[in-house]
């Protein structure tokens, strides 16, 4: 029998190992309206826009939603520091091994769908990376894509946020290979990545993900909760390539805090270690066809 969640109750009681898991994730943790107005940017002399425009425009869009600005991420290495292989058992990315001062945020389900963030990620220009669950999204497919759109992708997480771990591999398979297709078909695009609910995964999610598309399955080292971030290390600080993940989650599951006001919270955790964030899929080479 397939699980299913309620809307905005996709983390539920667990024990044992999957637990901490649950703990890590955050699964037990408890502006301005309209788009920004567009102005004419000054040009150079062979029609472009000029940096010192771009900066004053990037600068005015932090400022309007009161926050600090991150450092410009650097230029993505040439050769791209993870390789994925068509075949053979998908690896397990808990961090990007780089030496680069860049973070990487994704931000998993899609329950919480909040117009006022797509307004910020579209002035703030920062990228992550999308888990979604079908379960989350089904009932509005369109409001994933503006951010799709601004350059962000769309991975696999997948149909009802099952603990995987806890399934046969028939299961897993039905759970991967599901989430693969309708993400497919509603956002164009195969997606290459998956993360299991919870963290939860075994030898059998590792060979259903296999054999139903995405060639990584991706972990987190931090995890956003409201005001701050859980660590998984002790000294409770960022390091070059770490991945952190962050839920679509709304004032009821935020103790009356916004997903904007969680995401901006983020950023300011982010800015206060002076990481820039990059996107994750820019350190990433797919598999050659």
């Amino acid at each position: 029998m397939k699980q299913r969640r309620s809307p905005g109750r996709l983390c539920r009681s667990v024990t044992g190992a999957v637990a901490v898991a649950l703990a890590v994730s955050g699964c037990g943790a408890g502006g301005g309206t309209g788009h920004a107005a567009r102005t004419s940017r000054p040009t150079a002399p062979d029609g472009s826009t000029s940096s010192a425009a771009a900066g004053s425009d990037a600068a005015a869009a932090w400022r309007k939603w009161g926050l600090p600005q991150l450092p410009a991420a650097p230029r993505p290495p040439a050769d791209r520091p993870v390789r994925l292989s068509a075949t053979g058992t998908v690896p397990v990315l808990t961090h990007i091994p780089t030496a680069q001062k860049v973070v990487f945020i994704t931000v998993d389900d899609g329950q919480e769908k909040d117009p006022r963030f797509i307004r910020m990620l579209r002035d703030l220009r920062i990228p992550i990376t999308m888990f979604l669950t079908n379960d989350a999204i089904k009932s509005d497919y369109a409001y994933f894509r503006p951010l799709q759109a601004l350059g962000n992708h769309i991975q696999n997480h997948t149909l009802h946020h099952p603990v995987m771990s806890t399934l046969p591999l028939a299961r897993q398979k039905e759970e991967v290979c599901g989430d693969q297709k309708v993400l497919t078909k509603e956002y164009g695009t195969a997606p290459l990545l998956f993360r299991p609910p919870y963290g939860a995964y075994n030898t059998n999610t590792r060979i259903a993900v296999g054999e139903c598309g995405p060639r990584a399955i991706v972990w987190w080292r931090e995890s956003m909760q409201i005001r701050n971030m859980q660590y998984q290390s002790a000294d409770k600080k960022l390091r070059p390539g770490d991945i952190i993940l962050a839920h679509f989650r709304g004032p009821s599951e935020l103790k009356g805090t916004t997903m904007t006001h969680m995401f901006a919270n983020l950023l300011r955790r982010i800015h206060e270690q002076g990481f820039a964030v990059a996107r994750l899929e820019d350190y990433i080479l797919p598999p050659t066809k």
